[in-house]
C-alpha cells in the first residue's frame, strides 16, 4: 500500500500537483462550510475542552484543499494540489466498506473549462493503473440537469431532498408518486432521468426527452465533448443522468470510475466551483479521490519479492553488493544467524550466493 501511495504521489508531482497535509481535527464550521449537507452526517463531532466549540474529524479532504487554495495560497491562476491521508466517517459508503478510508487525490483550482476536467479524469485513470486497476470505465453525470428541472418546479427544500434521494436509489415508483402534482412535461423529465444511462446515445435521448432549457443543453453538450476527448485517449465512458453524488456542493460534471472485480466505484470526483464562494473567494475547481485501502484490498495481492542475503559481517564484497542492489531499488533482507528455519516468512523469491568468484543473485 505504501509503495503504491508513493508512486501515485510521485505521479501527481510530475504533473505539477503540490502536496498538502491538512489537519485531521478542525473546528466544525471549517470542515463543513460550503459542503451543504453531504458531509454533515458523515462527520464525527466532539466538543473542544479548551474553547467549548464544536470540532470534527474530517470525513473528506477535498473541502480542506479548497480552503487552503482560497485562504492560505491565494493564487490568482491555476493551482494544483494533491493529498494523502486517512479520513473518518460515521457511515461507510457501502455495506462492506470501511469507516476509515485512506484517501488519496488531486484537485485543480482556477480553471473552469473542460480541459481541466479532462486533465483530472485522465490523471485519475493513470493513478488507478499504478494501483493495478485496469479496464476502467468512467461513469459521468451532470448536477445542472437535475438542478434545472427542480428550479422550474418551485419545490420546497424537503421535496427536493426527497426527489434527490429517489433518483439516487433509482426508485422509479417513488419518483412517480413525488411528481404527480407537477406539470406533465417536468414530471416526465424527472421520471426519465433514471432511465437515461448507458452509452453516448443516452445524450441524444436526453436531448429529446428533457426540456430545452439552456442549462440542460449546455450540460449535455459538455458531457458529449468531454466523452469524445476521453475516447481519443482510449478511456471508456458511460453516462448516468441520475448520478448526483455530492449534489449539494458539486456544480457541474460528476464522475465515478468502475473496474471489473470491484463491487463499488474505485474513484469518485467532480466539479465544485461553488465551494470557494463559502470561503470568500469564488474559484473554479475539479478533482477526484481514491480510497487506496479499498482499491488494494479488493484487487490482486501483490507478490512479496526480495533477495535473501547471508550474514557475513567481514565480507566487504558482500556489503558492497547488497548496497548496490538496494540503491537500485531491490529489497534485500539479511538472514540473521539462527533464523534459517524461518526464512520462508521473509517473502524472498531470490537468494544472493557466491559463485564463480563473485556475489550473484540466483532464483531461490
Amino acid at each position: 500500500m505504501e509503495k503504491v501511495r508513493r508512486a501515485i504521489l510521485d505521479l501527481f508531482w510530475r504533473h505539477g500537483y503540490e502536496l498538502i497535509q491538512p489537519p485531521l481535527l478542525e473546528y466544525l464550521e471549517s470542515l463543513l462550510t460550503g459542503t451543504g449537507h453531504d458531509l454533515d452526517l458523515k462527520t464525527f463531532k466532539l466538543v473542544d475542552q479548551l474553547s467549548g466549540r464544536h470540532m470534527g474529524l474530517r470525513a473528506d479532504i477535498t473541502p480542506q484543499a479548497a480552503r487552503i487554495d482560497a485562504h492560505l495560497m491565494n493564487y490568482q491562476g491555476v493551482n494544483r494540489l494533491c493529498y494523502s491521508g486517512s479520513v473518518l466517517q460515521t457511515r461507510p459508503d457501502s455495506m462492506m466498506g470501511t469507516r476509515e478510508p485512506l484517501q488519496i487525490g488531486a484537485e485543480l483550482f482556477g480553471h473552469g473549462g473542460l480541459e481541466s476536467d479532462f486533465e483530472i479524469q485522465t490523471l485519475m485513470v493513470d493513478a488507478l493503473a499504478l494501483a493495478g486497476t485496469g479496464n476502467i470505465v468512467i461513469d459521468m453525470g451532470h448536477v445542472a440537469i437535475f438542478r434545472s428541472l427542480v428550479s422550474q418546479t418551485a419545490q420546497s427544500a424537503d421535496r427536493e431532498t426527497e426527489l434527490f434521494q429517489a433518483l439516487q436509489r433509482k426508485d422509479t415508483r417513488l419518483l412517480a408518486e413525488l411528481t404527480t402534482d407537477l406539470e406533465p412535461s417536468l414530471a416526465g423529465a424527472l421520471c426519465a432521468l433514471p432511465e437515461l444511462n448507458g452509452g453516448v446515445s443516452v445524450l441524444n435521448q436526453a436531448a429529446s426527452r428533457l426540456p430545452g432549457h439552456v442549462d440542460i443543453a449546455c450540460a449535455l453538450s459538455d458531457l458529449k465533448r468531454l466523452g469524445e476527448m476521453l475516447d481519443k485517449r482510449g478511456i471508456r465512458v458511460s453516462y448516468d443522468l441520475a448520478e448526483l453524488r455530492g449534489y449539494h456542493y458539486h456544480s457541474g460534471i460528476v464522475f465515478a470510475a468502475y473496474a471489473e472485480g470491484y463491487r463499488d466505484a474505485v474513484a469518485k470526483g467532480g466539479r465544485y466551483d461553488e465551494v470557494g464562494k463559502a470561503f470568500g473567494r469564488a474559484r473554479s475547481a475539479t478533482g477526484f479521490s481514491i480510497d487506496l485501502r479499498e482499491v488494494l484490498s479488493n484487487g490482486e495481492a501483490a507478490l512479496r519479492v526480495g533477495i535473501l542475503a547471508p550474514y557475513q559481517v567481514d565480507d566487504a564484497g558482500l556489503a558492497e553488493c547488497i548496497a548496490a542492489l538496494r540503491n537500485s531499488g531491490e529489497r534485500v533482507i539479511v538472514e540473521l544467524p539462527g533464523s534459517a528455519s524461518h526464512a520462508t516468512e521473509l517473502g524472498c523469491d531470490r537468494r544472493l550466493v557466491f559463485e564463480a568468484g563473485a556475489w550473484q543473485v540466483n532464483p531461490k
